[in-house]
């Protein structure tokens, strides 16, 4: 690591508490170096000066270095065990589901979990938190307005059902917008709420390095109850699933031992 990004990584982390030693360096680098070039800095040292004065560019920093590409119903396979084989036991067990989205990004997932939840029970009886670590995302996912690119697996019905059509796109209903709390976290840095029946955090954890991945393996394991499960996205299988007392239940689902 260059010493010139060594030192924006150490102020980064001092003036956020986001680690960006945690993300796979060559990605994460490549993906500033071409925001910082294209504000014209020559150097992190100067970028960094900008961005602590200038909270455009420090808020456009944040949305480039966390990853919010998201859809509904994204690899549609997934959700479909999710309704026909998880659900039905989770829902058994305990039906007052406490599930938890990470790294929610714009809202399309946890939307999408109310959905499929909405077939189980009353959408008064469904409540999902909703996390991510940029604010702003974070705010347009309480909107929850999306344009056709997100929709595009998304089943005909459930279109209908929970969408109003509106002149940029569609808006999702506010009764499937109440069941979701939305709130900012650090996964790295800060502590998880405990006894989950679903946590699903997908599509996240290829851009952490294996030592973050590791640490977060082991936080989510601990936020679930015994027989709860860990969804993951179609390119995160855990090979060594037993390390964090998991197994697996259905390829990318892992039930907590």
């Amino acid at each position: 690591m260059s010493q010139d990004y060594t030192q924006f990584v150490e102020r980064v982390k001092k003036k956020t508490g986001i680690d960006l030693a945690s993300y796979k360096e060559a990605q994460m680098k490549r993906r500033l170096e071409s925001l910082r070039d294209k504000r014209g800095y020559q150097d992190f040292v100067s970028y960094y000066q900008a961005m602590s004065s200038e909270e455009l560019l420090f808020n456009e920093f944040l949305e480039r270095m966390t990853i919010n590409v998201s859809e509904f119903y994204r690899n549609y396979k997934r959700w479909e065990v999710l309704e026909a084989k998880i659900l039905p036991r989770l829902y058994k067990e305990n039906s007052h589901l406490k599930i938890w989205s990470a790294a929610c990004s714009t809202g399309e997932e946890p939307y999408t979990l109310a959905m499929i939840l909405s077939k189980f029970m009353p959408l008064s009886k469904i409540s999902i938190l909703a996390t991510d670590l940029d604010r702003e995302i974070l705010e347009r996912a309480k909107i929850g307005l999306y344009t056709d690119r997100s929709l595009k697996e998304i089943p005909k019905p459930a279109l209908t059902k929970f969408f109003d059509k509106d002149p940029m796109g569609y808006k999702v209903k506010e009764e499937i917008k109440k069941t979701v709390q939305f709130k900012h976290q650090n996964l790295l840095a800060d502590r998880f709420e405990e006894q989950f029946d679903l946590i699903v955090c997908r599509n996240v954890m290829i851009y952490f390095t294996e030592e973050a991945k590791n640490q977060l393996y082991h936080k989510f394991s601990r936020s679930l109850r015994k027989g709860g499960v860990l969804f993951v996205g179609s390119t995160e299988q855990i090979f060594n699933s037993s390390t964090y007392q998991l197994e697996t239940e259905d390829t990318f689902f892992y039930k907590k031992l």
